[in-house]
């Protein structure tokens, strides 16, 4: 669990009548990562011909659940929290691709005709309606003239155009010596409805109108019956609208599980043949060649024997920690699978690196703890996050992971609460005991008075966090120490971790005594003190030149960066005090209203300051994890090991 998990390489050559049945044994064992197979005098792999079989259903039936999709009625607030819409799991028995295939074209044939002609019928409403929109915005503009609308256009003798102007003097200018008659009513402040008359010789006069904006309507009557009559349409259309999108939310209710169903079968069955492409081919064999765990390896040399009667050649070798090209793959407690993902934020482990995750998952809660440092926010984060772990969680394997974390997390911030005096900051003491000087409780442990107030005795917390990114970074360095003995590079373990180590220990201890008047040092503690700092200076230096200076002053940053689980910790506190402070002034402030209010606030105030740290908490509890921390160590670049594996969701394998 320290490093990443061993890694066999792995190479099967079968005989080309047989792959097919191996391919499906490896796929439902997922077992192996495949690989592409580069080896000379070995022709390169090629597809399935019934790829393209599946990725025709598969296409189909994506397109249809996306048309689907659109009109489905969503829940949403609270409802859709406590009742999520998750599909159920359809039993899938084992069969042909032919019956699949066949399963695929009866579900089409049966739905995906009306879908799309809906689809595309919906669109078709769509763009008349927008049509009828426009064209009733502009003959309601024109209503202001009072004309029959079959006026307009050109007829034996006269062209007659109707429009818009913004500026009307500036038409009547453009049109002062021409015969062009100008007719307008206002539609209004900026805005008029214009009617040009001319004899029809004078069309070319009548286009030389500035500041006109020209309205093209075939109809007849009035501009407001002409409006009436749109409605009517745009009702009509809209019903029609209603009714088919209806009849789809009516389909994807029906038939939402089938296509999912249908289509994961369908996409499974395409993966096992696009597989091939990766392998290497000869005249009558296959070569298969790829990664599996190396615990893993002798299984899955039985499982080839048995899926080939024996007819097969398997060579697995574990791969030497100097690999670069071994995939990686993290052995995490299932409760730390959450972990993973803050890693992968930052990088994979190389496979000869430490792995970090647990290390990076338990001191993330803890400075997150420290940080927001109050019981009552951690137990808001407690409670759904408890919820969702035991609602939501059997849904989704991110959900119960992210849900633990939130358990963990709200654990931890109720003990730091209790720790340093906060529930809502200093409500217990302003509302309860009407003495926000007092602690909220008061106990001893092991001779220590608790709770520590961090408002008023930050210089103890101070030193605490201090103390515990001492530990942080120390922690980091031992890591590295240990991860330079495994590669053996003992020269490194000198210079860039024991180094460090001694350096501390003698410069610490002698600045406890001469300095911090701390302690005292027996004279034989003192030598040793003096030769840990000088050999650990002349390390520093010799090992990083000049610039050695920069290296102990930016270990010395890196230490106090974590005075933040301080700062941090009394930003929290003080935003809550102050927003209590609010609260008992609101009523004498606001008569009466004050009381209604008082409550208001604090559950809006407290619920915007519990977002905020919890956010700030997060992101700088990762930052010391990044920068501080995995500074002494870690630097990453591995690639995830993604066996080839049936991945189900909405099918459930009947054996």
């Amino acid at each position: 669990m320290l490093f990443p998990s061993e890694m066999s390489r792995v190479a099967i050559l079968t005989h080309q009548e047989q792959s097919d049945q191996l391919v499906e044994r490896l796929h439902h064992a997922g077992l192996m990562e495949i690989s592409r197979t580069s080896m000379e005098d070995v022709e390169e792999g090629s597809m399935h011909p019934e790829v393209d079989q599946c990725a025709s259903r598969e296409l189909r039936l994506t397109r249809i659940l996306n048309i689907l999709k659109q009109y489905e009625k969503k829940q949403s607030g609270i409802r859709a929290m406590l009742q999520p819409s998750i599909p159920e799991p359809r039993p899938a028995s084992c069969c042909a691709l032919d019956e699949k295939i066949a399963a695929a074209d009866e579900l089409l044939e049966d739905i995906e005709r009306f879908v799309i002609n809906a689809e595309d019928d919906i669109e078709a409403i769509d763009k008349r309606l927008d049509a009828l929109e426009e064209q009733r915005a502009r003959l309601e503009k024109l209503a202001a003239l009072d004309i029959d609308l079959a006026w307009l256009g050109t007829s034996r003798f006269t062209a007659v155009a109707a429009g818009l102007s913004g500026d009307l003097a500036s038409l009547h200018e453009s049109l002062a010596d021409s015969p062009v008659h100008v007719y307008s009513e206002a539609v209004d402040e900026e805005e008029w409805a214009v009617l040009l008359v001319a004899h029809r010789d004078d069309i070319e006069a009548m286009r030389r109108a500035k500041h006109f904006e020209g309205i093209e309507i075939s109809a007849s009557g009035p501009p407001g019956q002409m409006v009436s009559s749109l409605e009517r349409e745009k009702s009509d259309l809209e019903a029609q609208k209603k009714q088919l999108s209806d009849s789809l939310r009516e389909i994807y209710h029906r038939r939402r599980d089938d296509i999912l169903a249908i289509r994961e079968e369908i996409r499974l069955e395409k993966q096992r043949r696009e597989i091939p492409e990766r392998f290497g081919r000869t005249r009558y064999t296959m070569l298969i060649q790829g990664w599996c765990l190396a615990g893993d390896a002798q299984h899955l040399e039985r499982l080839v024997e048995d899926a080939t009667d024996g007819d097969a050649a398997f060579t697995a070798k574990t791969a030497p920690r100097e690999s670069d090209e071994a995939p990686i793959h993290l052995d995490l407690p299932r409760w730390a699978g959450s972990f993973r993902t803050f890693l992968e934020l930052f990088a994979l482990p190389r496979y000869n690196e430490i792995n970090p995750s647990m290390f990076l998952g338990i001191s993330l809660i803890l400075f997150f703890a420290i940080m927001l440092g109050d019981a009552g926010y951690g137990i808001c984060i407690l409670v759904p996050s408890i919820w969702a772990y035991l609602r939501l969680g059997k849904y989704s394997d991110t959900i119960r992971d992210w849900s633990f974390l939130g358990i963990w997390m709200g654990i931890g911030t109720i003990v730091a609460g209790f720790l340093f005096n906060g529930f809502f900051g200093d409500f217990i003491p302003r509302f309860i005991y009407g003495n926000p000087d007092r602690t909220f409780y008061s106990a001893t442990l092991l001779g220590f008075e608790l709770p520590i107030d961090a408002l008023h005795k930050p210089l103890i917390i101070l030193s605490m966090t201090l103390l515990v990114g001492l530990a942080h970074l120390n922690l980091g360095i031992l890591l590295g120490a240990y991860q330079n003995y495994r590669r053996g590079r003992m020269k490194d373990l000198v210079v860039d971790q024991a180094a460090w180590l001694v350096l501390q220990f003698g410069g610490g201890a002698l600045i406890g005594s001469m300095l911090l008047d701390l302690w005292t040092l027996p004279s034989g503690l003192y030598t040793l003190a003096v030769v840990f700092t000088i050999v650990g200076l002349v390390a520093l230096f010799v090992n990083n030149g000049p610039m050695g200076f920069f290296e102990l002053t930016g270990y010395i940053g890196d230490w106090l960066s974590y005075a933040r689980l301080l700062a941090l910790g009394l930003a929290t506190a003080g935003m809550a005090m102050a927003f209590n402070i609010v609260a008992e002034l609101l009523p004498s402030l606001v008569p009466y209203a004050g009381i209604v209010l008082a409550p208001v606030v604090l559950v809006l105030a407290h619920l915007v300051n519990l977002l905020l740290q919890a956010l700030g908490a997060g992101v700088h509890a990762l930052r010391l994890q990044y920068v501080e921390f995995f500074g002494r160590f870690y630097d990453g670049g591995g690639r995830r090991y993604t066996p080839f594996h049936i991945e189900r969701k909405y099918t459930e394998e009947i054996k």
